[in-house]
């Protein structure tokens, strides 16, 4: 047989390029085409309708099933007029992955006729088999019934496969008995939870506001490898990463990709999958090569935090759909390469009001500068008193990998806020120390504030791309979160948190005021205790040195680096308090969950391990074998003609090098077995991930190690993997 390898990188070196018609129109002509948005809406509702449904989702209150029965009819007519014939409800399990379960608009009457029909009761409600997605034994084979529930503060969509055409309604998923088994439905409860914690604050300074709403902008990195070549990897089909594999020559030490000129044939998949977005209403804006041979990023622009994690999980649905036309495949794996840069999703979240106002934005006068200061002082707070929290909601077996590879944040959760911003909170400290602000009167602290406070302005300071939390102008990044992560996990975590804290600072705040402070400086006092009791969880150095290490740990910062060991923040007594307590989950909800990711993790694991014991067996040690009796032939020959040792030494010391090289990757491969196997005996799935992670995936680089040196040795052309040079350099 031929090898594959070389089939592979033939097709993938004579593909011809797939052009992208764009449309003769702009963008804006035909962004959010295929959304049933507020304008589609009221163009196919009646009116009275419209105004209840726009009410509803205002203030959060349920549809009337006569009002869905309208909306439910408008939805057909708009959308069997775009063409699509059957529908679905789009919903997030805790797989990771989105699901869907298609119905179609048709339905037979008698006499051989038929009739196109939605109803009400079809667009609220959908009942999947809850028993078959991950649930933390909250169901059981036996107990199939789970619900489906339309989220109206998500606009439908029409998803366009072909020639087919299918109406996409976001919704929630819950069990029989009504706990949450998606990502999504606690992420709307953590939204209305900020927004009651935060208006009574900002209503504090601004009387006019009505409505919070947290916004995100994510950006999304990713590597992109030919079709051909993933295939003929079979470490990256099943895992998304390569389990093998020797760094190249050339890596990404010239910093000549980042920024560079996009290459041609990845410039079309961009153009192509960009247009699809746009038609989805996905505000995609940013294109560009990252810092790795062969990644890349995109970012959109901000919308509320719950249409754009719906936008960010269907970029990730468009972007592996339209690779398939450019015979491309994306890889959205945290690491899927080592020794190059891995990828991430930086999370930019930041508050807003329905007065136009960016809570994280600085102001130009004394009251909006404090508005400021107030939300940032409590976002610090948040982060500090739950900084565990936020650890454990980025813990993946991926992103282990990546988190503080000299790339990426380490797993010390700490808060980067710039010189400025930093001597901006030593003055609010230093006036009030000073005793100065209980004999001031109002108008007089407004103006001691404004000079005792500088003017805050964007962009004042320089950014710290290694710091996992850091404020960035106008807002929060939140920079480890892993690429293929959903970001519902993280931005409910931050929202809960938030409005924990917001809570606990309105209570402070009105206790000084009821004992006379005028409302300025009891603020002020509040921020001052917030500023001094959170200051170790700021950092402005290098993230990444040996240094920091020491010194967070000085400062009982937690650096827990395994995804096992970090979900157990979970369950602490603080984050029960703050999960629970808050009505995000319920306990059983809050367990299940974290059952869910360790069992998760032990998959992930299992799988790895199932290939790279493959590999070794079934690709490497073969290949080296037939390299070696080539050189053992060779060394016969050489004898037979009479030729000393010495000349033929060099072949001598490369077979002896492969024989222990093959030796030590068999050993050690059955050393893993045998670790796992152990593992697989643990019936606690929490014990058994820990397992995993403390005696088998170290075995995964001792035989990586082997193999790796392998390839150096062995011939090229009878090594049967595509290499990192090829993977990651052939356009």
């Amino acid at each position: 047989m031929q090898n594959l390898r070389f089939n592979a990188l033939h097709e993938a070196q004579t593909r011809q390029e797939v052009h992208v018609k764009l449309p003769s129109i702009k963008v804006s002509d035909y962004f959010a085409t295929n959304v049933f948005h507020d304008e589609v809406m009221q163009h196919y509702l009646p009116a009275d309708a419209y105004k209840s449904v726009k009410t509803a989702i205002k203030n959060g209150t349920k549809i009337d099933r006569t009002i869905a029965d309208q909306v439910a009819s408008s939805m057909r007519t708009w959308a069997i007029d775009k063409g699509a014939n059957s529908y679905t409800h789009w919903f997030q399990p805790l797989t990771g992955a989105t699901a869907e379960k298609h119905d179609s608009f048709f339905m037979p009457t008698q006499n051989f006729k038929s009739i196109e029909v939605f109803a009400g009761d079809a667009l609220v409600q959908q009942e999947p088999d809850a028993s078959s997605f991950p649930n933390g034994g909250i169901r059981q084979t036996f107990e199939a019934r789970g619900y489906t529930a339309w989220d109206p503060s998500s606009p439908a969509f029409i998803i366009e496969r072909g020639d087919g055409k299918t109406l996409c309604i976001p919704t929630i998923f819950i069990s029989y008995t009504g706990e949450a088994l998606d990502f999504k439905a606690p992420l709307l409860k953590s939204i209305h939870y900020l927004e009651e914690a935060a208006l009574p604050v900002v209503n504090m300074f601004d009387r006019h506001a009505t409505k919070v709403m947290p916004t995100l902008g994510w950006e999304q990195e990713y590597f992109l490898i030919d079709e051909a070549l993933y295939n003929a990897r079979p470490d990256l089909v099943m895992s998304g990463r390569t389990l093998i594999g020797h760094a190249p020559a050339k890596g990404q030490q010239l910093d000549d990709h980042y920024f560079g000129t996009i290459p041609d044939r990845v410039y079309q998949y961009m153009l192509d999958f960009e247009q699809e977005s746009h038609k989805l209403g996905i505000p995609v804006r940013t294109r560009h090569n990252e810092v790795a041979p062969g990644q890349f990023e995109c970012a959109p622009m901000f919308e509320e935090v719950n249409v754009a994690v719906d936008h960010n999980q269907l970029l990730m649905d468009v972007m592996e759909r339209v690779a398939k036309r450019h015979k491309l495949k994306v890889l959205l794996h945290e690491k899927p390469f080592a020794g190059v840069n891995g990828s991430g999703k930086h999370n930019n979240w930041s508050l807003g009001t329905d007065t136009g106002k960016n809570l994280l934005s600085p102001g130009k006068t004394p009251r909006t500068n404090l508005l400021f200061l107030t939300f940032f002082v409590n976002v610090i707070k948040a982060v500090h008193e739950n900084a565990d929290l936020l650890r454990a909601c980025i813990a993946t077996a991926g992103n282990d990998h990546r988190l503080g590879a000299n790339e990426a944040p380490p797993a010390i959760i700490s808060v980067f806020i710039g010189d400025h911003l930093q001597r901006v909170l030593d003055e609010v400290v230093s006036t009030v120390k000073s005793g100065k602000l209980s004999a001031l009167k109002s108008d007089e602290l407004k103006l001691n504030i404004h000079n005792r406070i500088p003017d805050v302005l964007l962009d004042n300071t320089d950014r710290n791309r290694t710091s996992p939390f850091a404020f960035t102008g106008n807002k929060f990044e939140f920079r480890a979160v892993g690429s293929s992560a959903n970001c519902s996990l993280p931005m409910m975590i931050l929202n809960t948190i938030m409005a924990h804290q917001l809570v606990q600072f309105k209570q402070e705040v009105d206790k000084l005021v009821k004992g006379k402070e005028d409302k300025e400086a009891a603020v002020l006092r509040v921020l001052k205790d917030y500023i001094e009791s959170s200051k170790d969880i700021l950092f402005e150095g290098d993230n990444y040195s040996a240094a920091w290490a020491k010194e967070a740990a000085k400062r009982k910062l937690s650096n827990v680096k395994t995804t096992p060991h970090a979900l157990d923040f979970l369950l602490t007594k603080k984050a029960k308090n703050v999960l629970v307590g808050s009505g995000m989950f319920t306990e059983r909800e809050l367990l299940a969950r974290y059952e869910i990711f360790h069992e998760n993790y032990v998959k992930k694991v299992q799988i790895e391990g199932r290939l790279i014991g493959e590999l070794a067996i079934d690709y490497v040690i073969p290949a080296a074998i037939d390299y070696q009796n080539k050189l053992i032939q060779n060394v016969m020959g050489m004898k037979s003609i009479g030729s000393k040792p010495t000349v033929y030494k060099t072949q001598t010391t490369i077979i002896e090098s492969i024989s222990g090289h093959v030796n030590a990757i068999y050993v050690n491969t059955e050393k893993m077995i045998e670790a796992r196997k152990k593992a697989n005996l643990i019936k606690h799935e929490p014990d058994k991930s820990k397992a995993y992670c403390d005696s088998v995936i170290p075995q995964f680089e001792i035989i990586r190690s082997h193999c790796d040196k392998l390839e150096q040795l062995v011939d090229d052309q009878t090594w049967r993997l595509p290499k990192y040079r090829e993977l990651l350099f052939t356009k």
